[in-house]
């Protein structure tokens, strides 16, 4: 899958990038995990810490799939609101879910500190601004469920949003303890870490089939003919997993972004900004005072078409920027079109399938993948090491709906 394509920032932002080799014999592990982006090194990190054998392995350079392209926004709210959540799962399952998005920021925190790489962490409230005033309803549902349930958050109705930024909004939800994070480095510093408690990483090194024995193991192959033989597989390909198994509440369409060049102003407390238009525009900033500005989603799979519009949506994006922050001059430096993906229910998911014995498959789609792929990955870690989770109703293929 021809993942994305443009004028990519985050590479640009790592130093000492670590290289892996590839696999050059036959090996055998406890847990093979397929795949060394995001949810992939999130798994190899948190299984690490235990007494299992692992390995990784990526058909591609590690860091290079859409790793490279994510923006990591760092927030518990997600593209289907909470009260629509509550609408599908009902609300103890609701709340239950983002609530361990909340912790899932809490300890990816911890997690960045812990690292050999600076991962520019850092805490950030966001503003979720009503596009039209046919939203306000939403936004005041929204906000009032928020409450109930505990999360930080405050009612900014048009004449607050005016006070505290340049654009007109009829009403906002301003959430606190939302953060924004280098992705890649992310990715590479939760590799290094697992890499040193005993993980072994091969790149380059692609599976293309695979037996299960009697005994419980299962072989894979690689277009080497190098045989991996592994008890437990955890298949963490990001939206590639879709070519292994088709999912049919996962859905992929194409997204827009642009990094401008460094900038010397910025807006109230540079919170990350999204709203309730669909499709929206989102925008964070960056630790060298960069700002990421995305959008203009497209429904099309089809690469040509995806990368036919990169050039235009990049000038229309810089265009949208302007007129939410007319004073505010910026140029897209780096811009990029990619795959993007999502679920029809507004919920990540854990496939568990009886086609394939022993196995895990890590759909973290939606807008908070790298928050959904921490929840994942420990659930996918409890299974593994204790054979239960108690959270895995919430995201088990099977889940139940309203």
């Amino acid at each position: 899958m021809d993942l994305q394509s443009g004028k990519f920032y985050w590479p640009t932002t790592i130093t000492n990038k670590p290289s892996y080799p590839r696999l050059e014999e036959d090996v055998t592990c406890d847990v093979l995990i397929i795949g060394g982006g995001s949810s992939g090194a999130q798994c190899a990190y948190y299984l690490s810490e235990g007494d299992l054998d692992i390995i990784v392995v990526d058909k591609r350079e590690i860091g290079s799939g859409s790793t490279t392209t994510n923006t990591a926004l760092i927030q518990y709210s997600g593209d289907k609101m909470f009260f629509e959540l509550c609408q599908t799962f009902g609300e103890e399952r609701s709340t239950r879910h983002l609530k361990l998005c909340q912790k899932a920021i809490n300890e990816i925190e911890v997690a960045a500190k812990k690292l050999p790489t600076d991962c520019h962490f850092m805490r950030r409230d966001s503003l979720y601004f009503a596009s039209s005033s046919d939203d306000v309803e939403k936004i005041e549902k929204e906000f009032q469920l928020l409450k109930k349930h505990g999360f930080q958050v405050e009612f900014f109705n048009e004449e607050k949003v005016g006070l505290h930024y340049p654009f007109r909004a009829p009403a906002a939800i301003y959430s606190l303890n939302d953060a924004e994070l280098n992705p890649l480095a992310f990715n590479y510093g939760l590799l290094e870490k697992a890499k040193a408690n005993g993980v072994r990483i091969y790149e380059h090194t692609e599976v293309i089939r695979k037996k299960y024995e009697d005994d419980g193991t299962v072989h894979f192959f690689t277009t080497d003919q190098r045989s991996i033989t592994a008890k437990k597989i955890i298949y963490a390909a990001g939206y590639e997993n879709l070519e292994i198994n088709k999912e049919k509440n996962a859905a992929v369409t194409s997204s827009y972004a642009i990094v401008t060049q460094p900038l010397k102003e910025f807006w109230y407390n540079r919170t990350l900004i999204w709203e309730t238009a669909r499709p929206y525009f989102y925008m964070r900033t960056t630790h060298d005072d960069r700002v990421i500005f995305g959008g203009l989603d497209e429904t099309t799979e089809f690469v040509d078409r995806r990368d036919s519009m990169i050039l235009n949506k990049r000038d229309q994006l810089v265009q949208e920027f302007n007129k939410l922050f007319p004073n505010i001059e910026i140029e897209a430096e780096y811009y990029l079109g990619a795959f993007y993906g999502g679920t029809h229910d507004g919920m990540p998911i854990l496939g568990i399938y009886d086609e394939y014995p022993h196995s895990y498959f890590l759909y973290g789609y939606g807008d908070n993948g790298t928050v959904y792929s921490m929840v994942l990955a420990k659930i996918i870690r409890d299974l593994i090491v204790t054979g239960k989770n108690e959270d895995l109703d919430l995201y088990i293929q099977t889940r139940r709906l309203r």
